[in-house]
């Protein structure tokens, strides 16, 4: 009897430390997109980021480009009208909306987090780019 009910109390002991599940957060980005160069070009992106999985999940809407997009990438790390190198490509069709998502490395969350991932859409007559924003974390509701 002595031991089992030290095992009980030793099982009751270690449960919450095994049965406690790791909170991911859901990270949210809600970015205006604009142009420098075409007043008419404009659009949205609508990111999440989760915590655990490290996937950000997009959906870009844009109008008003000079063209079509020809490349769309996540730029990185600058500050807000800084510009850098690619860090993480879009692929396939670039029409709008674009949705897609990317598992993200530990230099690139960081710079996710910290505000310093811009999106960046370039067409034919912008190639270093038409319409971008920077990923800054929306307000918590």
């Amino acid at each position: 009897m002595f031991r089992s009910k030290h095992a009980i109390v030793l099982a009751l002991a270690i449960t919450p430390i095994i049965s406690v599940p790791a909170f991911a957060e859901i990270l949210t980005f809600s970015v205006d997109l604009s142009s420098a160069s075409n007043p008419s070009a404009t659009g949205t992106l609508e990111a999440s980021f989760d915590t655990d999985t490290s996937i950000l999940s997009w959906t870009i809407t844009y109008q008003g480009l000079t063209g079509p997009a020809v490349a769309a990438h996540y730029h990185g790390p600058a500050q807000i009208g800084e510009n850098a190198g690619v860090l993480v490509p879009l692929e396939g069709d670039l029409s709008a909306p674009i949705t897609g998502e990317a598992t993200l490395s530990g230099e690139i969350v960081a710079n996710l987090v910290d505000g310093l991932l811009y999106l960046n859409i370039h067409t034919g007559a912008n190639p270093g780019g038409e319409i971008r924003g920077q990923l800054v974390l929306a307000p918590a509701m």
